[in-house]
């Protein structure tokens, strides 16, 4: 059931921090936060806010737009190269500070999964949190829609990885077109299958 009921056990203004795209090949790693401040807890489209991976891409492009609108927020990503350089629980890490810290004034973070960042405010990791949390499932959704849309943008130029599907995950067409057309300079090299095709061609 993804209500405020973790958000109801602190007072003060509550963030939900989550990240997209630790899995991927290719593309960025994103993050998002967002608060959902009480007064707006009632707003019709919020009862259908949940986990990102269970709506539509209609339904989350609708929510997206609503969430945009009527929410504090804010997106931050990090590139493949950086990606390379510190390793991609540090990207994702930083990913979700960055965003957090671009809010400002946050006192309590509810961050999903087991690992949380740094922060300047209390951090309260919640494993699965994006199917518990409004704030978490809020900040999956525009996070997700944000990162889809960069990858479909990215498949327009480089077409045979199939980009605009797979959002740069390691399906069978994405890691196949590695080994016939090589790699782009979205591609993360230190992820094994795009390592293992670098030092192919050594």
């Amino acid at each position: 059931m993804t209500d405020f009921s973790i958000e109801n056990q602190y007072s003060g203004i509550v963030c939900g921090l989550d990240e997209v795209g630790r899995g991927p090949l290719a593309g960025p790693v994103v993050a998002a936060c967002v608060v959902i401040p009480p007064a707006k807890r009632m707003l019709d489209f919020v009862a259908a806010i949940q986990d990102s991976k269970k709506l539509s891409v209609k339904k989350r492009d609708e929510l997206y737009d609503k969430i945009i609108e009527n929410f504090p927020h804010a997106i931050t990503e990090i590139t493949p190269e950086e990606i390379d350089e510190i390793n991609i629980l540090q990207a994702s890490l930083k990913a979700m500070k960055t965003a957090h810290d671009a809010i400002g004034n946050i006192e309590y973070a509810l961050v999903d999964g087991n690992k949380a960042p740094e922060l300047n405010s209390k951090a309260i990791t919640v494993i699965k949190g994006d199917s518990k949390s409004k704030s978490i499932a809020a900040a999956s959704i525009i996070a997700k829609v944000h990162r889809d849309r960069i990858m479909q943008e990215l498949s327009k130029q480089y077409p045979h990885y199939g980009w605009s599907k797979n959002a740069g995950y390691p399906t069978k067409q994405h890691r196949e077109a590695i080994l016939q057309f090589g790699i782009t300079q979205h591609h993360r090299k230190s992820f094994a299958p795009v390592r293992n095709f670098i030092e192919s061609q050594q």
